[in-house]
């Protein structure tokens, strides 16, 4: 077996070295914001799409004598 192989094998068995662990930690976070995010937009996409159709409405009836 090579010496440099073995040293290497050696140095990353017995280190702790968490460096990675910020990233994974981080990626998490994004993962679980991102997460939140959709299921907030699918909780209120029928009331979001029900204030864009009352704006339309309004819009297209702006002639109108009626109010908004």
């Amino acid at each position: 077996m090579n010496l440099y192989v073995l040293k290497t094998w050696l140095q990353a068995r017995f280190s702790h070295d968490e460096r990675g662990a910020n990233l994974v930690e981080y990626i998490l976070l994004i993962a679980l914001i991102a997460l939140v995010v959709v299921g907030a937009v699918v909780l209120l996409r029928q009331g979001i799409e029900d204030k864009f159709t009352d704006a339309k409405d309004c819009l297209d009836n702006s002639g109108s004598a009626t109010s908004c």
